[in-house]
């Protein structure tokens, strides 16, 4: 004779309960993940190196040069002042992007992976800008300011990386992809395989991607230093 089944024990209603809050609690969490990637992403799409030349009166930085909207490009204007103000604005949003998430992520109840999202979300911005049809730059000061907010010695070690290869040989581009090369390996290094990492692997990627055309030039030897003067306007604005 099969024995009579236990009742609950009168825990078990708090249980349900505390199981269906924290169901909604996780629903309300990815909303607001949602919600703090896309403004990430919002951020990263103010293309600074556009917004600065035109608030200075010089010409559109996608125009002459390389037509790469960033900070090596409007150095080629010849005014460093708006050179260096793009490189910081640029770098800033990054980080904000970053360092914005990290401050809500106890109050809106989301994790780790969130942060990296956001941060990978404004590298994404720069690269296609919704506000200027999605047409943006190769995203190293971006990249540098989100790394510097995921991690102050990962982002110190790749900007090391970056202004020794700069130094050595004046090339921007070839800067650019050492770093991005070796940033994965520094942030595996520090933390293992975390989403940071998966992260920063993911804009490595794009980074060496958007700098295709400067691999080419680099080596035919017809890639343009750190400080050459700028170019007649380029016949495809994606190099450079």
């Amino acid at each position: 004779m099969p024995l009579p089944a236990l009742a609950h024990p009168a825990s078990a209603p708090p249980d349900t309960l505390a199981g269906r809050i924290q169901r909604r609690w996780r629903s309300v969490a990815m909303f607001w993940s949602v919600c703090v990637v896309v403004l990430a992403y919002l951020l990263g799409s103010l293309s600074f190196a556009v917004i600065v030349s035109k608030a200075m009166g010089l010409d559109d930085p996608r125009s002459y040069g390389s037509g790469n909207p960033g900070a090596t490009n409007v150095l080629r204007s010849g005014n460093k002042t708006a050179a260096i103000a793009t490189l910081l604005l640029d770098a800033l949003k990054g980080s904000i992007a970053v360092l914005l998430a990290r401050w809500l992520a106890d109050r809106l109840g989301y994790g780790d992976a969130t942060i990296a999202l956001a941060g990978l979300a404004a590298f994404l911005g720069h690269l296609y800008p919704v506000f200027f049809r999605f047409e943006g730059g190769k995203g190293v000061a971006t990249a540098a300011g989100v790394l510097l907010a995921l991690d102050l010695w990962l982002g110190c070690a790749s900007l090391g990386t970056w202004l020794a290869i700069a130094i050595l040989t004046r090339y921007s581009s070839l800067a650019a992809l050492v770093t991005a090369v070796l940033a994965p390996v520094y942030v595996q290094l520090l933390h293992g395989g975390t989403q940071r990492t998966v992260a920063v692997a993911v804009m490595s990627v794009l980074l060496v991607w958007r700098h295709r055309a400067n691999i080419a030039k680099l080596l035919n030897g017809t890639e343009s230093k750190l400080g050459s003067k700028a170019a007649k306007p380029p016949s495809d604005a994606g190099q450079g």
